[in-house]
């Protein structure tokens, strides 16, 4: 083998150095993918406040709000901040949290004890449910009652809707060519108050797609979707869009708790629906112990979950929240910071019921009253003598309705998932950016997923009847 010259090595060597370095690959390709890399990216997009931002906002309806003050609610956890790149950064809706947390402290300087009108979508974009806690009762649990409830007329009729929903991925996102991947959510069809789906179309750029271009999730999996591709454009904006017709109904279960019987709990349901899972019901210590004090000289099932569902609502008021994929354990944040938005007060339920034996699942999609239409989590709980009932812990015990929402729910829902955490059909190649939830979309490349602060979504409601 004849003998290299030194420059020859020299140039060997820069080309390992650079295929090492990756500098030579396409930009996409410059660096492996990692969670963690990926999880500090979402973190900076949630807590993207300075200190004097967030004393700016919270002196629009407190003037004379001092930095000690500052410094003792970011203390306690009700200013929700992090360190993020040295620096003290805070929650982007820390400001109008504390209102929602502390509401007393400010009724009494400023006369408005809550920055969001009851049923009105919060900042965050889950829907800020109809009551508070604090409207509810004198201190002390009451038994649940259902026979002072007289629902108002229509209140659980069923509502016919269309619903147009699109994404919308900017011009200058990604080079031209791309093929970007798109999950849009989609009804489900095995939900007997969900009912006659009817597909319309859906497209790109207001272009319909033919039907064999178009993926269905089966109905059975977790995570209902409709999936499309297309390329990236030099000169305009991608929407992926989706007609669809569906009829929602209500269901209302006043519930006996004398007829309530024991459980089977050998059966592969109840095991299914009582276990913990690997995120997010997980029976930690601080959760045993919680649900123990609140069900303590309690042997009924549903009496054990009105015990929870009470507390829950007179404990952890409702706030939005950091995005589900950036937490851990969701019912042990929420125990932490004393506050939870719709679907971390669900997980929260869900986990102390099924550590007290009590069956429960996940349900979401969205909530969709006229005029506040916007993301929603709930769930299901199993009552032997019931069966699967709803349950909302979000809107909780609302004045004239007690307990409907334990064991009944209003029509007023678009239901995409039966589970939480699943996989999506086709799979994704990237972890999703609601990797909890599926309620807005997703939508990947081949150089990685394209996170929510990187494209649009739309949601539009004709109603029918």
């Amino acid at each position: 083998m004849a003998k290299m010259k030194r420059s020859e090595i020299i140039l060997w060597m820069m080309v390992a150095i650079a295929l090492a370095a990756n500098i030579w690959l396409p930009k996409h390709m410059n660096r492996r993918y990692s969670w963690e890399r990926d999880l500090s990216q979402r973190l900076a997009v949630d807590f993207c406040k300075t200190k004097e931002e967030v004393k700016g906002e919270i002196r629009e309806f407190y003037p004379y709000v001092s930095d000690a003050e500052i410094d003792g609610w970011t203390e306690s956890g009700k200013l929700e901040s992090m360190v993020i790149g040295k620096r003290t950064m805070y929650f982007k809706d820390a400001a109008a949290n504390l209102k929602r947390i502390d509401p007393d402290f400010f009724s009494s300087r400023s006369g408005n004890a809550d920055p969001v009108s009851s049923g009105t979508p919060s900042p965050s974009g889950r829907v800020h449910p109809r009551t508070a806690a604090a409207e509810y009762g004198p201190e002390g649990m009451a038994l649940p009652d259902y026979s002072s409830i007289v629902l108002p007329d229509g209140f659980l009729d069923p509502v016919r809707m269309r619903v147009r929903y699109s994404i919308t991925v900017p011009v200058h996102t990604l080079k031209p060519g791309k093929t970007l991947r798109c999950w849009l959510p989609y009804p489900r069809s095995d939900v007997p108050r969900q009912t006659d789906i009817k597909f319309i179309e859906a497209g790109v750029d207001s272009v319909a797609y033919p039907i064999d271009r178009i993926t269905f999730s089966a109905p059975s999996c977790p995570h209902s979707s409709l999936y499309m591709e297309a390329k990236t454009n030099r000169y305009r904006d991608i929407t992926f869009y989706e007609v669809f017709e569906y009829t929602s109904s209500g269901e209302f279960n006043p519930i006996d708790p004398s007829a309530v019987r024991e459980y089977d709990t050998s059966s592969d349901e109840y095991k299914e629906y009582t276990s913990e899972r690997d995120r997010h019901i997980i029976f930690t210590d601080r959760i045993e112990a919680l649900a123990d004090s609140l069900t303590d000289g309690i042997d009924n099932p549903f009496l054990q979950a009105a015990a929870m569902f009470t507390w829950i609502d007179r404990n952890i008021p409702w706030a939005s929240s950091r995005e589900y994929s950036t937490i851990e354990n969701i019912p042990d944040y929420v125990l932490s910071v004393r506050h939870g938005d719709c679907g971390q007060k669900t997980l929260l339920f869900m986990t102390l019921c099924r550590y007290k034996g009590i069956p429960t699942r996940w349900q979401s999609g969205f909530y969709t009253a006229p005029g506040e239409a916007n993301l929603h989590d709930w769930g299901e709980i199993y009552f032997e003598g019931y069966g699967w009932v709803p349950v909302d812990q979000s809107f909780g015990i609302i004045p004239a309705l007690g307990y409907f929402y334990l064991g009944g729910i209003d029509p007023n829902r678009l239901i995409v998932n039966s589970d939480f955490g699943r996989e999506m059909s086709p799979s994704k190649k990237y972890p999703r950016s609601e990797t909890v939830d599926f309620q807005r979309g997703e939508v990947e490349w081949e150089g990685g997923n394209l996170y929510f602060n990187q494209w649009n979504y739309d949601f539009n409601i004709e109603y029918l009847q």
